[in-house]
C-alpha cells in the first residue's frame, strides 16, 4: 500500500514539475516602460495560460522597466523583481507574487494521509477547493478569497456541457449589505450582469471552470474561481477600496457606461457626493445632481431642478421607492435626504426603465443603506445650523438589521444676526429615517422603510408656515428559482402644508393643503437565456388631493370659509421589457408600458362650449358624479427603445427613444417649486402632459478605464404642458381650468462629460447646451402668448458649465473645488409706461424676452480625516470651507417698484457674500 502512495506521489510531483516546465518553456517577449504591476501581469496573462495572484496594495509603488525577447517565465520574473523585496512562486498554471517571503509550493514530507481506502488525496497548498452542494448545505457560501475554487452545484461524472445558472448576492464584507450596481463578468465567453438594488445577481454560464471578475463602485476589484456543475448559488463578499495616493491603473472588462444599453443615466455614490462643497457644509444630494450634465436649477437654493428642458415637477423623486413631493428643507438650502444614510443615487434622463412612469423628464432614485448586519455602529455630525445622529446594527446577526437617522436644525441664532427686519424670524426643520431589513431564508427578504420630515418658519410676521412629508414602504423580494425573482412593494406617501395667522383676531385664518397617494407595484425579472433578460410587472397609484381649505380661526374672525372639493384618481400601468444581446457588439433593450388613468368621483365637472375659451361665460352646464364613479379615462402606451454598438473594446455608440405621460400637474406662479404650491390631477378639462425624446451618444473609456468621456445629443417634444393666463389665480381656485393654457414645446441640446476616477487628482467636467421653447397658438384657448410664436420657457438656460475636482495630498487631507456657470434665466420686463383712463399703466415686453445676469459660483472645502487605525473606537472627520468663494452677487430674482412716478428695477441675491462653513463628524 505504501508503495502505491509513493508511486502516486512521484507521479503527481512529476506532473506538477512538468506543468511548471511547460509554462516556463513558453518564451515571453515584451517591452515594459515604468509599467505598473497590473499592466505587467495583464500583458503576460494575455500571452500565456498563466493566472497571477497578488495583493495590489503591496505593489502600488513598483514600476517595472524591462525589455525581454523570447525568455522563459522564471528569467522574466527574476529580472523584473531584481534588487526588490518581491518574490514569485510557480505552481501548475498559477503564479503567486508576494512581498517579503515567497510562497512554498512543494508538498511537505509526510503531508498526505489516506482518508478513504483505495483513494489518494491530492492537495494544493495554495489553491483550496471549497465544495458546495446545494442539496446538503442549507446556507449558500460566502466567497471571501480569490485563491479558492468554489464548486457550485451537484457533481456528476459526466463531461460538463451545456449551461447552468449561477445566482447570489454581492455584499460588503464589513457590514453585510448588498452592493447595488456591482458588475460580474467573465472573459470567455464575454458575458456579464449587474446586481439589482439589493445586490442580487443571476447569470447563465457554460458549465465548467470560470474566473468571475467583480467590480463595484467604491469597492476593491476582485475575482472568484468557480467550477460550475449545475445550477447553484454563491454569495461574494467585497472590500472597500482604499485608494493609493499614486496613480493606479485598472485593467479588466469595460465598465457599464460603455457596455450597457442605457444612456442618459448617471450613478453617484455617497463618497463622491460628500466631496462636493455645499452651503453650510452638509453633503447635499440635490447639489450633487446639479453638477451633472443636462441638469440645472432656476436659481440659488431652489427646491426643484430641471432636466433636459423639463419643468421642475416633471421629475419623479424616489427614496427607497417612496415618492417625495418636497425634496428640500429650510427654504431649499438643505436637501430632505440624510447624507449619512444615503448609499447612492441614480438619475435617468433617457432610456428610463419601463417600470417607471408618470413623469416627463427624469427619475431620480435615491437608495438608503440597509444597515450593518454584523456590528453596531453609528455617527454624529455637527454643523453651523444642523446636527445629525445615525445608528445601525444587527437585530439578529447576519439576518436582520436596522438603520436609523435623525436630523434637526438650530438656526434661529443666524436669523437674529440678520437686519432688523428679520430679527423676529424663526425657522427649523427635522427629519427621521428608519430602515429594517430581514432575511427570512435564501429565497425571501423583507425591507421596511419609513421617512418623516417637518418644516416650520416665520419671517418677521405673525404668519406661520409648516409642511411635512410622511412615507412608508414595505418590500418583499422573492426568488422563485434561479431564473425568476420578484420585488413586490406597497406604500403610502403623504405631503401636507399649512399657513396660519392669528395675531389679528378679525383676519385670523388657517389654510391647509394635503396630498395622499397609496401605491402598489410588482416587478419581475426573468432570465430567459444568456442573451435575453425580461422584466415585467404592474403598478397602481391611488391619488387623493385636498386642494385647500381656508377656515376662520376664533369667533372674532370675519374670514369666509372656502373649501375646494377633493380630487381622486387611479393611475395604473402594466409593462414588459426585454434586453437582448444580438451579438457581443450589438445589444438592444426594448419595452412598452401601457398607462390607464381614471379620474374618479365624487366631483362636479363643468361642461364648456366647444371651440371657445374656457371661462364663466362659456359654461354650458355641470355634471355631478357619485363617489367612486369613473368620470373620465385616459389610456396610452409608452415606448422605450435603446441600442448599443461596440465600435471597439473602449468605444460604444448608443441611441435611445422613449415616450412618457404625466397625469399630475404642479400649479405655480414662481419659477421654482415652493412648499405652498398645489398639484392638480388631469380631468376632462385638463389633459395629461405627453412627451417623447430621441437621443444619441458616444461613450469612451481610456487609460485603463480611468478616464471616461461621453457626448450625448437629444431632441424632445412636449404636448399639453400647462402655462398660465396673465393674472391667473391658482390657490383655492375651484375652476382652475379657466386660468391655465395648454402649450406645445420643444427642447434640444448636447451634453459633454469628462471624468477622471483615480489618482491624487480626480473629478469631472461637464458642459451642457440646452434650449427649451413653448408655444401657444390655439385661438380657441383664449389669449395668444407672443402672438402664437415660440418663446423661451422660464427655466431655459442655454449654457451650463460645471467643474468638480478633488485633490488628495495624503489619506487624511484633501481639498475640493466646485465651479459652476450658467446663462441667466428668462424674465419678462416692463419696457414702457403709458397713460390710460387717467392713470399710468405699464407696458411689458413679450413673455420671457429678457434674461437676468449670468450665474457664476465657486465653492472650496478642506477635508480632514482622522487616523486610519483599524482597531479604534471612533473615527473623526472635519469639513471646512467657503461657499461662494468669490462673493459674486448672483441674481435669484428681479422685481420693480414705483416711487414718485419713477419705476426702478432691483435684483435679489440670496448669497451675496462668501459663506464660511464647518462640519464635524464622528463615527463609532
Amino acid at each position: 500500500m505504501i508503495k502505491i502512495y509513493l508511486l502516486s506521489f512521484c507521479f503527481l510531483f512529476i506532473l506538477q514539475v512538468g506543468f511548471a516546465q511547460q509554462n516556463n518553456a513558453k518564451l515571453i517577449s515584451g517591452n515594459f516602460q515604468q509599467a505598473t504591476i497590473a499592466q505587467f501581469v495583464s500583458d503576460i496573462e494575455s500571452k500565456t495560460d498563466l493566472h497571477f495572484y497578488y495583493d495590489a496594495s503591496q505593489f502600488d509603488s513598483l514600476k517595472i522597466t524591462l525589455q525581454v525577447n523570447n525568455q522563459p517565465l522564471d528569467t522574466v520574473l527574476e529580472k523584473a523583481f531584481r534588487n526588490t523585496d518581491f518574490h514569485f512562486s510557480v505552481s501548475s498554471r498559477q503564479v503567486f507574487l508576494t512581498k517579503g517571503r515567497a510562497v512554498v509550493t512543494e508538498l511537505a514530507l509526510g503531508f498526505m494521509v489516506a482518508n478513504t481506502p483505495g483513494k489518494i488525496p491530492v492537495h494544493r497548498p495554495n489553491v483550496v477547493i471549497a465544495e458546495y452542494n446545494e442539496e446538503k448545505d442549507k446556507k449558500m457560501p460566502d466567497a471571501t478569497t480569490e485563491n479558492k475554487v468554489y464548486q457550485i452545484g451537484i457533481k456528476t461524472n459526466e463531461p460538463l456541457s451545456g449551461n447552468a445558472i449561477l445566482s447570489g448576492y454581492i455584499r460588503d464584507i464589513k457590514s453585510g449589505e448588498g452592493v447595488a450596481g456591482s458588475r460580474i463578468f467573465i472573459g470567455e465567453p464575454k458575458t456579464g450582469v449587474s446586481t439589482d438594488q439589493f445586490g442580487y445577481f443571476t447569470m447563465t454560464l457554460p458549465r465548467g471552470k470560470h474566473i468571475l471578475n467583480i467590480r463595484a463602485m467604491g469597492m476593491r476589484d476582485t475575482r472568484r474561481q468557480i467550477n460550475l456543475y449545475t445550477d447553484g448559488k454563491l454569495n461574494i463578499e467585497v472590500q472597500e477600496q482604499i485608494n493609493s495616493l499614486k496613480e493606479v491603473k485598472i485593467s479588466g472588462d469595460k465598465i457599464a457606461n460603455v457596455r450597457s444599453t442605457q444612456m442618459g443615466t448617471t450613478k453617484l455614490d455617497i463618497k463622491t457626493i460628500k466631496e462636493i462643497p455645499a452651503v453650510f457644509g452638509e453633503a447635499d444630494v440635490l447639489k450633487a445632481v446639479l453638477t451633472l450634465p443636462g441638469v440645472t436649477s432656476v436659481g440659488e437654493a431652489t427646491t426643484g431642478f430641471n432636466v433636459r428642458g423639463g419643468a421642475a415637477d416633471e421629475n419623479l423623486i424616489l427614496l427607497d421607492g417612496a415618492t417625495i413631493y418636497n425634496p428640500a428643507h429650510f427654504f431649499g438650502f438643505f436637501a430632505a435626504f440624510n447624507p449619512d444614510l444615503v448609499k447612492d443615487i441614480q438619475l435617468y434622463k433617457s432610456s428610463i426603465p419601463e417600470k417607471f412612469g408618470g413623469r416627463l423628464s427624469s427619475v431620480l432614485e435615491i437608495t438608503n443603506r440597509e444597515g450593518n448586519k454584523k456590528n453596531f455602529t453609528g455617527s454624529i455630525g455637527v454643523g453651523l445650523l444642523t446636527g445629525r445622529l445615525n445608528l445601525e446594527g444587527p437585530i439578529v446577526s447576519d439576518k436582520t438589521s436596522f438603520i436609523f437617522g435623525a436630523r434637526t436644525s438650530y438656526s434661529d441664532w443666524l436669523l437674529h444676526l440678520l437686519p432688523e427686519a428679520y430679527k423676529h424670524s424663526s425657522a427649523s426643520f427635522n427629519d427621521f429615517n428608519l430602515g429594517i431589513s430581514h432575511q427570512i431564508d435564501d429565497k425571501n427578504n423583507l425591507y421596511l422603510t419609513g421617512y418623516l420630515s417637518n418644516d416650520k418658519f416665520k419671517l418677521n410676521s405673525d404668519t406661520a408656515y409648516a409642511y411635512s412629508n410622511k412615507n412608508l414602504v414595505l418590500k418583499w423580494k422573492h426568488n422563485y428559482n434561479d431564473k425568476l425573482y420578484s420585488v413586490i412593494s406597497a406604500g403610502i406617501d403623504r405631503y401636507q402644508y399649512s399657513i396660519s395667522s392669528s395675531a389679528n383676531a378679525v383676519n385670523a385664518f388657517d389654510l391647509g393643503y394635503h396630498i395622499a397617494q397609496n401605491n402598489f407595484r410588482a416587478d419581475f425579472t426573468y432570465l430567459l437565456s444568456p442573451k435575453h433578460t425580461i422584466s415585467f410587472g404592474v403598478s397602481s397609484i391611488l391619488y387623493k388631493i385636498d386642494p385647500g381649505t381656508f377656515d376662520p380661526v376664533g369667533t372674532a374672525s370675519l374670514v369666509a370659509q372656502q373649501i375646494v372639493p377633493t380630487e381622486k384618481a387611479l393611475e395604473s400601468a402594466v409593462y414588459i421589457g426585454d434586453k437582448y444581446d444580438v451579438t457581443d457588439k450589438f445589444s438592444v433593450s426594448a419595452g412598452v408600458r401601457y398607462n390607464i388613468y381614471s379620474y374618479l368621483g365624487p366631483q362636479t365637472i363643468d361642461n364648456y362650449a366647444p371651440n371657445l375659451p374656457k371661462g364663466p361665460a362659456t359654461v354650458l352646464d355641470s355634471t355631478t358624479y357619485k363617489s367612486g364613479k369613473i368620470i373620465h379615462t385616459y389610456q396610452a402606451p409608452d415606448f422605450r427603445l435603446s441600442a448599443r454598438y461596440m465600435l471597439n473594446d473602449n468605444l460604444s455608440l448608443k441611441a435611445g427613444y422613449n415616450t412618457l405621460h404625466q397625469f399630475i400637474h404642479l400649479l405655480t406662479n414662481s419659477t421654482s417649486i415652493s412648499p405652498t404650491d398645489v398639484y392638480k390631477l388631469s380631468d376632462p378639462n385638463i389633459k395629461p402632459e405627453h412627451g417623447d425624446q430621441v437621443s444619441l451618444g458616444i461613450f469612451n473609456n481610456s487609460k485603463s478605464n480611468t478616464i471616461e468621456m461621453s457626448v450625448e445629443v437629444y431632441y424632445k417634444r412636449l404636448r399639453n404642458y400647462l402655462d398660465y393666463k396673465s393674472g391667473a389665480v391658482l390657490l383655492l381656485n375651484q375652476h382652475v381650468e379657466q386660468d391655465v393654457i395648454n402649450t406645445q414645446g420643444k427642447a434640444y441640446g448636447a451634453e459633454f462629460l469628462l471624468k477622471k476616477t483615480t489618482g491624487k487628482l480626480n473629478g469631472f467636467i461637464s458642459y451642457t447646451y440646452s434650449r427649451t421653447f413653448l408655444k401657444q397658438d390655439d385661438p380657441n384657448a383664449g389669449e395668444l402668448i407672443n402672438k402664437g410664436n415660440y418663446y423661451a420657457a422660464n427655466y431655459d438656460k442655454p449654457n451650463i458649465f460645471n467643474f468638480t475636482g478633488n485633490y488628495r495630498f495624503t489619506h487624511r487631507y484633501s481639498v475640493s473645488l466646485d465651479m459652476t456657470y450658467s446663462t441667466g434665466r428668462p424674465i419678462t420686463l416692463p419696457i414702457a409706461k403709458y397713460e390710460y383712463g387717467g392713470s399710468d399703466r405699464v407696458l411689458y415686453s413679450d413673455r420671457n424676452a429678457y434674461r437676468i445676469p449670468d450665474y457664476f459660483r465657486s465653492d472650496f472645502s478642506l477635508n480632514i480625516e482622522g487616523n486610519h487605525r483599524v482597531h479604534q473606537r471612533t473615527h473623526n472627520t472635519w469639513n471646512v470651507g467657503v461657499y461662494n468663494l468669490t462673493g459674486r452677487q448672483n441674481a435669484y430674482s428681479t422685481f420693480f417698484t414705483e416711487q414718485s412716478g419713477v419705476i426702478s428695477g432691483y435684483k435679489l441675491s440670496v448669497f451675496a457674500n462668501p459663506i464660511p462653513f464647518i462640519n464635524y463628524n464622528i463615527r463609532f
